[in-house]
């Protein structure tokens, strides 16, 4: 019987381990509750109107489709026996209870979600990005706010809906403050008579001193320049104390405001609590320096919910792709009789961050980038990481026919 490998999570980490072991003489089990790889980079422009869902979100299956040594299982892992060499799904689409799935080498990918820091009761009013069902919420949020607005006579009410709120001013809140001001400004002006979207506020919210803290402090700062160039009112040194129906209190302060997008810390999915071992306060699974559990050398874990060696990586793409590209390897040396590398190293290929339409700021070791540059570099990473071919041709025919009208053609309220 060929070895058995599952891997539980189809996002980069995983999907990259399950696409290393093509060639090699196993039996893959790809596990997800979805049946899509979501591009998570882009899903804040699912949520703004920029693009579809279908544009980021990839079959599984057709990405495994002719790796024939591969099958994808809809379905949530839900346990793991460490002894047993066992997991347990439940949620299986033939409506079942649950399933034992048995394996010889176990993956598990399952990455994160922002934490509402021991506040979840903030979460029906403040959704988060790390899903495409989150990002369609968002979408139908913003677009069902201007609506709103339009249809609202008092000026205070009509001013609290078209006030937009972004708490956390990492890059994926600081690319959502300046999609939100861009759509307000460029794309919708036209189409509405009463509400003057021109008049929405956005305002990004962060706790630390400055936008973009991964990033060197010149290009923080160019970041919340470009920022307020758009209109966004960056407000950081600040920390959101309260949310709910009627609005957030930023320290001491309450601003109405109906649409909050919580982009502001993260911790590692639930599963990590199953693997037992040492977590750190995020949830984050400590793992060898060959990103396997302790004491157990036929468990990987990957991606968000891992740190090798006690060591935080960069919760980025590239990240995830290169550890599950490394398990991939070791998975196969080992059955090779060949001698796996020793420890996993990250090669960092830099950061970069777009801020709205010819503005972006990027690290790329020792260069840092800001402005057209920048910007056109982001779009070029970007379509180079995304999965297929069709998807990247339909991606870059959008932009490029957002980039000359400045319009928005996925503005669809469907939820």
């Amino acid at each position: 019987m060929a070895h058995r490998v599952v891997i539980v999570g189809g996002g980069f980490a995983g999907l990259q381990a399950a696409r290393a072991l093509k060639s090699a003489p196993v039996e893959v089990t790809l596990v997800d509750r979805q049946n899509f790889h979501l591009f998570q980079p882009l899903a804040y422009q699912v949520a703004t109107g920029a693009l579809s869902a279908s544009e980021v979100a990839i079959p599984l299956r057709g990405i495994l489709k002719r790796q024939r040594n591969a099958r994808v299982l809809l379905g949530e892992a839900s346990d793991v026996d460490l002894d047993a060499h066992t997991i347990t799904l439940k949620n299986l689409p033939n409506g079942d209870g649950e399933e034992t799935l048995a394996y010889d080498t176990l993956v598990v990918a399952t990455g994160s979600r922002y934490s509402y820091f021991g506040h979840d009761d903030w979460a029906p009013f403040a959704p988060q990005l790390k899903t495409l069902d989150g990002a369609l919420d968002i979408r139908a949020r913003i677009l069902r706010a201007f609506e709103a607005a339009e249809v609202e006579p008092d000026p205070a009410k009509r001013q609290a809906w078209l006030t937009f709120v972004v708490v956390g001013a990492g890059p994926t809140g600081a690319e959502m403050a300046g999609q939100i001001a861009e759509l307000a400004r460029d794309a919708l002006p036209h189409d509405f008579r009463a509400a003057d979207t021109k008049q929405a506020k956005v305002l990004l919210v962060e706790a630390a001193d400055r936008v973009l803290t991964a990033f060197d402090p010149r290009l923080s700062a160019k970041a919340q320049r470009a920022l307020e160039s758009l209109g966004v009112t960056p407000i950081v040194g600040r920390a959101v104390t309260g949310i709910d129906a009627a609005g957030v209190r930023i320290g001491d302060e309450h601003v109405p405001a109906h649409t909050v997008i919580w982009a502001a810390g993260v911790t590692a999915s639930s599963f990590a609590s199953k693997l037992g071992g040492e977590q750190d306060r995020a949830g984050r699974v400590d793992v060898t320096e060959q990103l396997t559990l302790p004491g157990h050398p036929e468990v990987f874990v990957l991606g968000d919910m891992a740190r090798p060696g006690g060591e935080l990586l960069p919760g980025l793409a590239p990240a995830a792709m290169q550890e599950g590209r490394f398990a991939g390897r070791v998975i196969r040396d080992r059955l090779a009789g060949r001698t796996p590398p020793a420890r996993y190293r990250y090669h960092d290929k830099g950061n970069l961050a777009t801020i709205g339409r010819l503005r972006a700021v990027g690290e790329l070791g020792p260069l840092r980038l800001s402005g057209f540059l920048a910007w056109a570099l982001w779009l070029g990473v970007h379509l180079a990481y995304l999965i297929g071919f069709q998807n990247r041709l339909v991606v870059l025919v959008r932009w490029a026919f957002s980039f000359a009208t400045h319009g928005r053609g996925a503005r669809v309220i469907s939820r």
